[in-house]
């Protein structure tokens, strides 16, 4: 209730001012002259319009547009917001029955926006970060170190801090403030959807504040039952005899997956790995050879490692949260702890 409260506080006051150049646009043209499709988006401005004047709907239910707009499934937005995929499509379709026009559409590949949900799009996520701007500044006057801190971070990441027992040790410190994990690789909105975050790129947002902690080396890996079929490598050209395991999705800029291609254009590419984890069972599985993270491969007595690659290959990894939440308490002192602690955490993330 507290959330949906919030969300209906801030969109009753700035909305409609969002929607009117959508109303406006379709104006210019007499109705005889507009197509069937523009009649449909004239029709659901308007209705958007007077939905936002009446106060009809429930602001939260944008969450949840927003959440398969940048999934694109509905399974996927109910993991990203840990509720049930029923949840899901009964709010998005409540949302669309109050505004009385569809935001997305179904395709055989999953959830696709209509035309009139593109133009919401910008709207609903400039609301979504007025939100989480309100509930930073509200969050920032407490005064005691009190709540959960959300901490967001590469897969690969989590269980070795949670298995060092540094949280424990927060613990017996902070007792009222709980640390939740949140372990992606993707890039999550920090004071959205999480407080804290390290990652595996340098912050091009401003409005970030922290500072660099580790540089993490990568190595190439293969099996032992791989090595024992078809044998090592002693340098980066021996690749293009073997078949190896690519990256996809999220990961294929890294720059790993760049260098592999480029020392090795013409090995044959056995399967391809759109997370750490799925590359990790990839090579696990004997498919072929592939680069990844130390701190991921040199923890598999199953894998070997053949070669290492240079330090410009290797991931800088950043401990960040967002400047409003820098006098925020319960944020602040874990945040400071990490700094303190910089001595057995980086052995945990830069290992040899």
């Amino acid at each position: 209730m507290k959330q949906a409260y919030l969300w209906s506080n801030r969109l009753s006051y700035s909305g409609g001012p969002e929607i009117l150049p959508l109303r406006r646009a379709f104006h210019r043209a007499p109705m005889g002259a507009q197509t069937a499709a523009e009649r449909e988006q004239q029709h659901c401005a308007v209705t958007v319009q007077k939905c936002i004047i009446d106060g009809m709907f429930d602001w939260d239910d944008l969450r949840y547009f927003l959440a398969v707009a940048r999934e694109g499934s509905t399974l996927a937005a109910a993991k990203s917001l840990r509720v049930n995929q029923s949840t899901v499509h009964r709010r998005l379709q409540e949302l669309e029955k109050h505004l009385g026009c569809a935001l997305v559409k179904r395709r055989s590949t999953g959830y696709q926006l209509t035309e009139l949900g593109e133009r919401l799009l910008g709207r609903a996520t400039r609301i979504e970060d007025a939100v989480a701007d309100f509930e930073r500044a509200v969050s920032a006057t407490g005064q005691e170190a009190r709540g959960t801190v959300r901490v967001t971070c590469p897969e690969a990441l989590g269980p070795r801090l949670i298995r060092a027992g540094l949280i424990e040790k927060f613990n017996a410190r902070y007792p009222d403030v709980r640390v939740e994990f949140v372990m992606s690789e993707k890039i999550l909105n920090i004071g959205a959807e999480a407080d804290i975050a390290i990652r595996a790129k340098q912050p091009a947002d401003n409005a970030l504040f922290g500072r660099k902690i580790a540089d993490s080396p990568w190595a190439l890996y293969a099996s032992r039952s791989y090595v024992e079929r078809f044998g090592s490598i002693k340098a980066p050209e021996d690749i293009n005899r073997h078949s190896i395991v690519t990256f996809a999705g999220v990961l294929t800029d890294h720059h790993a997956a760049r260098w592999l291609s480029k020392v090795a254009p013409t090995a044959q590419v056995a399967a391809r790995a759109g997370s750490i984890g799925a590359l990790l069972l990839s090579v696990k599985s004997g498919a072929g050879l592939a680069p990844m993270p130390v701190i991921v491969g040199n923890d598999e007595p199953e894998l070997v490692r053949l070669i290492d690659l240079g330090p410009e290959l290797g991931t800088p990894f950043y401990l960040l949260m967002h400047q409003d939440m820098r006098d925020t308490p319960r944020v602040r002192v874990l945040f400071d702890f990490i700094i303190e602690q910089l001595d057995e955490i980086q052995p945990l993330l830069a290992p040899f």
